[in-house]
Formats: structure tokens, sequence, C-alpha cells
């Protein structure tokens, strides 16, 4: 029976597993490290806020990976030999495979500074991180946090719900400004500090300063920091480790074609791991968004059950959650005015929310939508954007982007008389 192999069990590696089930009766082993069950790791921020046990964080029951023969080994893989279509446990354990995929998902960034050893100083990606934040934060009244994507505001937001005074430094000049355009941005500025969390802009970590555990730290403009804890939130990337001396090209990531498939023979690559050779248009060659890694277990497993399927993610979108304030995006939003694309932006002070919609300026076709404080259509957003549908005519049917209305404030919006 042909074995395939998938290393990783986030939601890349076990969706692919899944599907492989639901077209073949392949033999199906899947081998994580970090736990033997697949979680949800965008849920481990409310494991530590009280919200929910970690338990809940599993999508499917303990028995369910039996019903469905799939094969799950809590082990560290050591090493892949490709020409021998093998790879080797940390035990010593050799095990064969027929076809071999890398879920192997991110890694968190680290800082260079002295001292950065020092406990009470943590990244935060993993179940292993969670229970050590859980330790590390114990009996902690102030704690910063480094770093201004979406793990900072969560861990910032994790701290500020157990209490804990927080000072979160972003090292660019309005929050999240390399993704988000300035309005928006200035936006989630005032609301991160209207929940009492200390956001130090165009700010950076300099020193750390403690004998075995971290006490203060030093910002580059002098400012000395009573810190119990100190979160390390730079970004993540590529976890390549594992393949980084073999056969397998990589660059940023695990480089991958259209089919998703490596450049060794029968092996394959998904999720945050996998760089893209030529991503499509207005698309990132490294995704480490949820939704994608989905995508790409879905497509590697139709192609390893006899369908070759062309990875296509469509239109991009995303969402996130800045404390309480929501986001979505859907399409391309530059951050910056760029030619050929222009933008309706239109802000709700006394209901905290926008909504921006970018479109291209030669034939008013709709390119982008951006929305905080509000709930949209995915769908909607997704439809309109492919269809190239004109701006004028977006406007006019803009009440068709709300999602649940009847427990959310609606978007009623006049602009007809405001867009020329």
């Amino acid at each position: 029976m042909e074995k395939i192999v998938i290393i990783g069990n986030g939601i890349a590696g076990i969706t692919c597993a899944r599907h492989i089930r639901k077209r073949s009766n392949a033999e199906i082993i899947v081998i994580s490290s970090e736990s033997k069950y697949f979680f949800s790791r965008t849920a481990l921020m409310y494991v530590y806020m009280g919200h929910m046990t970690f338990k809940h964080t599993q999508p499917y029951e303990n028995w369910f990976w039996d019903k469905n023969k799939i094969q799950l080994k809590q082990a560290y893989v050591s090493a892949i030999d490709t020409d021998e279509h093998s790879i080797t446990l940390r035990s010593g354990e050799s095990i064969k495979y027929y076809k071999l995929v890398l879920a192997l998902g991110s890694k968190s960034r680290k800082m260079d500074l002295p001292n950065i050893q020092l406990k009470g100083i943590q990244a935060l990606y993993s179940r292993q991180d969670l229970e050590l934040m859980e330790e590390n934060t114990r009996d902690v009244t102030n704690a910063v946090v480094v770093g201004g994507g979406l793990i900072g505001i969560e861990m910032a937001e994790m701290l500020h719900s157990k209490g804990i005074h927080t000072t979160l430094v972003v090292r660019e000049s309005s929050y999240w400004n390399m993704v988000l355009p300035q309005e928006e941005s200035a936006m989630v500025n005032e609301h991160i500090r209207s929940r009492n969390i200390d956001l130090c802009l165009d700010t950076t970590l300099t020193a750390i300063e403690g004998t075995d555990r971290v006490q203060t730290i030093r910002l580059n403009n002098g400012d000395m920091v009573d810190c119990g804890f100190l979160g390390i939130t730079v970004g993540v990337q590529p976890n390549v480790e594992l393949v980084s001396t073999g056969p397998i090209e990589t660059n940023k990531g695990i480089l991958v074609d259209r089919y998703l498939k490596t450049s060794a023979n029968d092996v394959y690559a998904i999720g945050d791991c996998a760089e893209l050779r030529q991503p499509a248009l207005h698309r990132r060659s490294v995704e480490a968004v949820w939704y994608t890694g989905r995508m790409m277990g879905e497509t590697v497993a139709k192609t390893l059950t006899g369908e070759p399927t062309n990875y296509d993610p469509g239109i991009w979108f995303n969402s996130a959650k800045f404390v309480d304030l929501e986001y979505q995006t859907y399409g391309y939003v530059p951050t910056r005015p760029e030619d050929g694309i222009d933008s309706y932006f239109w802000r709700d002070d006394e209901h905290e929310r926008c909504l921006r919609m970018t479109f291209n300026t030669k034939n008013g076709a709709l390119v982008g939508v951006n929305s905080l404080g509000l709930r949209l259509k995915h769908e909607v957003c997704d439809q309109w954007i492919k269809d190239k549908k004109p701006l004028r005519e977006v406007i006019s049917h803009v009440a068709e982007l709300n999602f649940d209305p009847e427990f959310h404030i609606p978007i009623k919006l006049n602009l007809e008389e405001q867009f020329v």
C-alpha cells in the first residue's frame, strides 16, 4: 500500500491528511513534535485568557483519527533522505515514504541582544510557548511586548486581560503601517491606547537588564521600563531548518511550483513553510495565513490521489482583531498611493469603524476593500472584486456588504452624494 508521510499537524498538514483519506485508502502517517493531536493555533490566546481550555482548541475528538485510519505520531524528525525515500526520527527509527508532505509551519524570529536568554523572555507561537508564558507571567505586574504585528497585539491583549500593565513597543511610526494605509493604522493606534495599553511608536529595544530574570529594558529614546516579562514578537519565518542542508531547494521558505512540489522527487511543501516560485498577482510568495494552509492541504491531497491540481488561492482576504477592533481585508489595498489605483475612504468616529474601497482609475473597477469595526460578507466582497464591479455601483449597493445586521450596526452610507 502507498505510504504518505506528512510532517506537521497544523491546519495545512491535517487538511491534507483528511482529504487524502476522503479520496483514497493510502496509508497516512502524520508526525509532529509539538503535539499528538491537531489544535487551533489561533485559539491559544483564549486558553491563556481563561475563555477555554486547551482541549476546546481541538476540533476533532481523539477517536476521529483511528476511525479514519490516520496514524498520528508525536516525534521529532531529524533527517530526510530523498534518494532513499525515508525519514529518520530523533529516536533512530526510520520510516519509508511513497510521497512526503512538508507542513513544517513557521518559527518565531529572534533578536540578538545581550541578556536575551534571561528568564521571563520569550516568543509566542507553539503550545509549549503558551505553557511557558503561563509560567513566566505568574505574579508579574509589568510587561513589555516588542513587535507590532498580529502576534504582538494578541500577546498585549493576553497580558492586559490578566491585569498586567503592558507596554507595546513598535519600531514603525504607526501601528502595522507596512500593511495598513495611514488612516486605518491611525485608527488602530487610537484603539490600542484607549484600552490602556501603552503604545510606543517609532521605538526600538536597545538593552535588557536583569540578573537571573529580566527586570528592566531600555528603549532607543533612553527610557527605562520596568519589565517582569518581555515578549518578543518581531515576526515569524518559514521553518526550513530540517531541509536547510539537503537537496531540497529553499529561499525564504521551501521553494515549490504551482503544484506545490519541491525540487525533490515525490516531496511537496504546504502552509507557512512553502514559498511559491511564481506567486499570483498581488499575492506574496510566502503567506503564513490559516486559510492558505487549508487550501494548500486540499490542493496537494488532490494531486497525491491522482488529480494533479494547480494551487489557486483566488482573491486575497484576511481578518484579524486588534483588541476589540475587528479587521477585514479583500483584494488589493496598497498602503501608499499607487499609480492607477485610487480609493474611497469613509470613517464613522461615533461607532469606531471605517471602510476603504480601492478602485482602478481607468475603468472604476473595484480592486480591494478594507474595513475596521465592521463585519462584511466575504462572498459579496470576493464576487465584486472578481467581477470588477464599478465603484459607483458598489457604493449604491453598499448595504449588501453587511454581515449579520440583526446583531451589529449596519453600514448606512449616503455616499452617492459624496462620491465624484
